[in-house]
């Protein structure tokens, strides 16, 4: 197989800066810190081990099944382009127009975290699943796993490849903040998580809008 270095380099970029958004995992690891906040180091390294499997695991099945879930419901490859970019920047758009902050809104909103007994309980839901891992993650996986469709095998391994690595490496960074969500909370503040979270929200509007130009581009000429 012969990989094409230029191609697969931007694939890999394209994945890391579609996916760091929506998983976001500075802004998550502000979430979920009650979550850790009764544990010793140890016990929460073995939490967030498991955490950061489940989350590669959820990413997996999603860019494995997504050609097969398309097949049954009898969708083109250029029509989830386009609905996936649009999806796609909308949630970069309202991520760069909210003015809340990380523990305003999602899930854990407005609850109880005191959530001293039973945290392997909630590993997967509610804290991999949805708060690091959600739908955006899924339709991102979707999308990306969309337009290695209709390729040849070589360059669909490539494609395949390319966005595992790109799991892979937002895997580590889930690991590396999670695990330092007191020092990430100390070091950044407030407004240096608000500075981070709009550059993604940009980044992620950006890619989102040139998946879809593609997929009307596709639809065009089709």
């Amino acid at each position: 197989m012969i990989i094409h270095y230029n191609t697969f380099i931007h694939l890999l970029f394209i994945g890391i800066i579609a996916l760091f958004p929506v998983v976001n995992p500075i802004g998550s690891a502000f979430i979920v810190s009650p979550f850790f906040g009764h544990l010793d180091q140890n016990e929460k390294r073995s939490a967030v081990r498991k955490i950061t499997f489940y989350a590669f695991c959820v990413c997996t099945v999603a860019l494995f099944t997504g050609h097969y879930i398309l097949k049954v419901f009898g969708l083109s490859i250029p029509v989830v382009q386009l609905a996936g970019g649009i999806m796609i920047c909308k949630i970069g758009w309202e991520s760069l127009t909210t003015d809340k902050k990380p523990d305003d809104d999602g899930p854990m909103a407005g609850k109880d975290l005191k959530v001293h007994e039973g945290i392997d309980d909630k590993l997967f839901y509610p804290i991999t699943f949805p708060i690091t891992t959600g739908a955006g993650t899924i339709s991102v996986l979707f999308t990306l796993s969309a337009q290695s469709e209709g390729k040849d095998f070589s360059n669909y391994l490539e494609n395949t490849i390319a966005i595992m690595l790109a799991i892979i490496f937002i895997c580590m960074l889930i690991y590396i903040f999670y695990l330092n969500t007191k020092r990430i909370i100390n070091y950044l503040g407030s407004s240096g998580e608000v500075i981070v979270n709009r550059i993604s929200a940009f980044l992620i509007f950006c890619v989102g809008l040139q998946i879809a130009v593609s997929g009307i581009m596709s639809l065009i000429k089709g």
